[in-house]
């Protein structure tokens, strides 16, 4: 894998840096290229062999360009979740992918890897998931070989999803559900997410295909908080909250410097997010991804215990 150079943009987000775990692992050259090349080390350490930080911004086409040259694959981990005035999700998840993976095309890259999420989808009415699947159409037609890869929502050891339910979970008496907590969920580990774009980045053979990475098991979002407060040994009132008044929560969170929730999050949560049936998968990338329920301990750690 020696002759392997590996861009990762993002590399030093939560999907990104394990990615460039994994890429290391399998002997890559790594670039990670990151709007903040400085934290670099913070993330990764001392030992920064096989690594090289690069300061770039898929919204900077100069900057893109420099850290794509002499790269065999390029990966995009890049999102954004909540817009803020100059970076959209148009901007981010269409124009900068579209960008990305032309000049990835214009400089001979070998492999694009394209990170996107399940549900994408340009016809949507959800500026941001709108924005995902034209990002994903924006990236095929620049790179007709591009791996596109759909994870479901991703968990890990310090994630922003499982990690703050329980945060939350251990002091609210009672717990305000979206809606009746009946929007299926199907959470995926993120290190079985980066090894299966590694696994892409580094494979021999191109393939125009779009991978739909979702773990083992599905869950509705009540199942999900009883799993999680099982855990840390809490027994919450899950109340039932109507999607309406959660969106005119959103709206007036949205007028804050720092808004804890958004329209587009809510969105989202009354949507389901499962892989779909017959697509690629994480089978046919021979992977077997990690049960959420054997991972818990060390997400929420081992002195929490479940309770009998």
């Amino acid at each position: 894998m020696a002759d392997h150079i590996a861009t990762v943009f993002g590399g030093t987000g939560f999907l990104g840096r394990r990615v460039v775990h994994r890429l290391r692992e399998a002997g890559a050259s790594v670039r990670v290229a990151s709007r903040h090349a400085e934290r670099v080390r913070a993330v990764f350490g001392e030992d920064l062999s096989g690594l090289e930080a690069v300061a770039a911004d898929v919204e900077d086409g100069s900057s893109v360009a420099k850290a794509i040259a002499g790269a065999t694959a390029v990966i995009n981990t890049v999102s954004l979740y909540v817009e803020q005035r100059n970076r959209t999700f148009r901007s981010v998840h269409v124009l900068a992918a579209a960008r990305l993976a032309k000049q990835a095309a214009d400089k001979g890259v070998a492999r694009v890897v394209h990170v996107s999420g399940i549900g994408a989808d340009p016809r949507s009415r959800s500026s941001y998931i709108r924005s995902r699947g034209e990002g994903e159409v924006a990236v095929r037609d620049a790179f007709r070989t591009a791996t596109i890869v759909r994870p479901a929502v991703m968990f890990g050891p310090d994630d922003a999803f499982i990690a703050l339910l329980a945060r939350l979970l251990r002091y609210l008496p009672a717990y305000p559900m979206f809606g009746r907590g009946e929007t299926k969920l199907q959470p995926v580990y993120v290190d079985d997410v980066a090894a299966a774009i590694a696994g892409a980045a580094l494979s021999s053979e191109a393939q125009a295909v779009t991978c739909e990475l979702a773990g083992p098991h599905v869950y509705s979002y009540a199942e999900l908080l009883r799993l999680v407060a099982r855990h840390i040994g809490r027994g919450p009132v899950l109340l039932p909250v109507p999607f309406a008044a959660w969106r005119a929560l959103a709206a007036f969170a949205e007028m804050l410097p720092t808004p804890l929730l958004t329209r587009n999050q809510v969105e989202l949560m009354e949507l389901d997010t499962t892989a779909s049936p017959g697509v690629c998968g994480f089978s046919d990338l021979g992977i077997s991804p990690h049960a959420l329920e054997d991972l818990l301990p060390t997400i929420l750690g081992k002195s929490e215990r479940p309770r009998a």
